[in-house]
């Protein structure tokens, strides 16, 4: 795994930026692709979520569970459902197109599904029965600064465009919410959508490339901030659940 530098260790950073191993491997990620790097697209996670996740029992469960890749091919997000899911489906899912080969299904290659949605929100509204969207995000909205290093700029864009799917979907959210039919079918599940979210301004603080971090003091560090995050989130908006929205996304329709 990457290790930080002795100098952010000591600073008590938890950015990779430093690292030499980070530095080589990213440098080398300009330049060669996984095809070269690994020509026999080999991934342990395979073997990981084989062992550890019983498919034919999720195909059965009763909470819908929807994962998103984005085909290659033709650039669109494809929505997997429970009887679809496979540990190749997950591999797609998370699929880093600089860092591992795309993953066949169906005859289609398929990358990470952020970059068709970040998350998919369409089928929790037309599949779901409930009337409550809790959002979890991972991604800081906003950086302070402006980036200036080739890397800062690359982690800055890279942030942005996996949050354009989400933002562009909340926005049309907000627009059917005020559009659609209240009165029955599908309008009446638009118009009735409520809203929560639930993120970290800490997250800001970590760096894009913290996000290849795998020392167990930082995963520690994130579970708790998860935690104090929810726990915060619980505090100020548990009793609004099923009541009302609290996650305003209507100023969204400002920036159209």
């Amino acid at each position: 795994p990457l290790q930080r530098s002795p100098l952010d260790r000591l600073m008590g950073r938890w950015t990779l930026d430093t690292s030499p191993a980070y530095v080589v491997m990213d440098l080398m990620a300009r330049v060669l692709s996984p095809y070269d790097l690994n020509p026999l697209g080999f991934n342990p996670l395979r073997t990981i979520l084989t062992d550890s996740i019983n498919f034919g029992q999720l195909a059965r469960a009763p909470i819908r569970l929807f994962i998103t890749a984005t085909n290659v091919r033709t650039g669109r997000g494809r929505i997997f459902r429970n009887a679809e899911i496979t540990a190749d489906v997950l591999l797609a899912s998370a699929c880093l197109p600089t860092m591992f080969q795309a993953i066949e299904i169906d005859g289609d290659p398929y990358w990470d599904g952020g970059y068709a949605g970040n998350p998919t929100l369409t089928p929790l509204v037309r599949e779901s029965d409930a009337h409550d969207t809790i959002l979890v995000q991972i991604n800081p909205r906003e950086r302070l600064g402006r980036p200036r290093t080739a890397s800062e700029v690359l982690d800055r864009l890279n942030e942005i465009s996996f949050n354009s799917p989400l933002m562009k979907e909340l926005r049309m959210i907000a627009l059917l919410r005020q559009v659609a039919d209240p009165g029955h079918g599908e309008g009446a599940r638009w118009a009735g959508m409520r809203m929560h979210r639930i993120m970290s301004d800490a997250l800001a603080d970590f760096g894009a490339s913290s996000k290849l971090n795998a020392e167990w003091e930082f995963l520690s560090l994130l579970k708790e901030e998860g935690r104090k995050s929810a726990d915060a989130f619980l505090a100020a908006h548990g009793k609004d659940i099923g009541k009302h929205s609290t996650a305003d996304i209507d100023v969204l329709l400002a920036d159209c």
